[in-house]
C-alpha cells in the first residue's frame, strides 16, 4: 500500500505545501509574501494541491509540518493545522527540523552547509550540517560579526542558505564563504527525511508537541503618551 503525504512549511515567509508518495515528490503549491498570510492562505493551498492531484484527505497515512526555529506566529499556523489534521484523521505527525529543510536545497561537494533563519537585528537561527544533511552543531541564536565561522571558513568553504543571507554577506567576507541562492525553506525538500521517519515510525506526539521557538515570543507593547 502507498504512503501518501502532506507536508506542511510556514516557519518563515514562504507558505509552502507539497504532496508525496512513497518519498517522491508529486506536487507543490508555495508563495512567499512579506505579510506572512499564512492564517488566510495555508488551509487554501492544501485543499487546491488536493483537488489538483484528486487526493482525498482520507488517503494521507501522515502528515508531515516544519518544526521550527522560525516565526513565533507561521509556526504556530503550521503546527496547529497539521495537528488538527492528524488528530481528525487519526494518522501520525511527523516533525521535521527547519534549519534541515534549508540545508536540504543545497547540493555541495565540499565543506558544510550553514542555514540561517533571520531574527532581530544581526541575530540568526543556526546550525551546521554535513553534505549529508547530519547536523555537526546544535541550534542556537547567533550575533553576526565579522569573527562568525571564522575557524571552520579556515577549514574549508561554508555554503550559506536562508533568509539572513544578506546580513550575513554584510559581516563575513571570507574567500570560502559562499551564499546560494536558497532563501526559504520548502516542502518540497521535507519529502525525504518525512518519509525516513514515517518508515521508521518515528512520529511526533500529536496531543502534546509544541514547535521548537528556541527563545520565547516577545510582546512589544507601544508606550503611552505622556500626559
Amino acid at each position: 500500500m502507498s504512503s501518501k503525504i502532506l507536508h506542511l512549511e510556514t516557519a518563515t515567509k514562504n507558505c509552502s505545501v507539497a504532496l508525496a508518495e512513497d518519498g517522491r515528490l508529486v506536487d507543490l503549491k508555495e508563495q512567499a509574501t512579506p505579510q506572512y498570510s499564512h492564517a488566510e492562505t495555508l488551509h487554501v493551498f492544501i485543499d487546491e494541491i488536493l483537488r489538483r492531484n484528486r487526493w482525498d484527505l482520507r488517503d494521507l497515512a501522515a502528515v508531515a509540518v516544519s518544526e521550527g526555529p522560525g516565526s513565533y506566529t507561521g509556526l504556530r499556523i503550521g503546527v496547529s493545522a497539521a495537528k488538527g489534521l492528524a488528530y481528525t484523521l487519526n494518522i501520525p505527525l511527523i516533525t521535521v527540523p527547519t534549519l534541515e529543510i534549508i540545508a536540504r536545497g543545497v547540493q555541495a561537494k565540499r565543506g558544510v552547509i550553514v542555514p540561517l533563519i533571520d531574527a532581530r537585528r544581526m541575530e540568526v537561527y543556526t546550525a551546521v550540517y554535513d553534505l549529508n544533511y547530519r547536523p555537526l552543531t546544535a541550534v542556537e541564536a547567533l550575533i553576526l560579526d565579522e569573527k562568525s565561522f571564522s575557524d571552520r571558513l579556515e577549514r574549508g568553504p561554508i555554503y550559506f542558505a536562508g533568509d539572513a543571507l544578506e546580513k550575513t554577506r554584510q559581516v563575513v567576507r571570507h574567500p570560502q564563504a559562499v551564499f546560494t541562492e536558497v532563501i526559504y525553506p520548502s516542502a518540497r525538500w521535507m519529502v525525504e527525511p518525512a518519509y525516513k521517519k514515517f518508515r521508521e515510525k518515528d512520529f511526533a506526539d500529536t496531543a502534546y508537541f509544541e514547535p521548537f521557538y528556541l527563545k520565547e515570543f516577545i510582546v512589544t507593547r507601544k508606550k503611552k503618551p505622556l500626559l
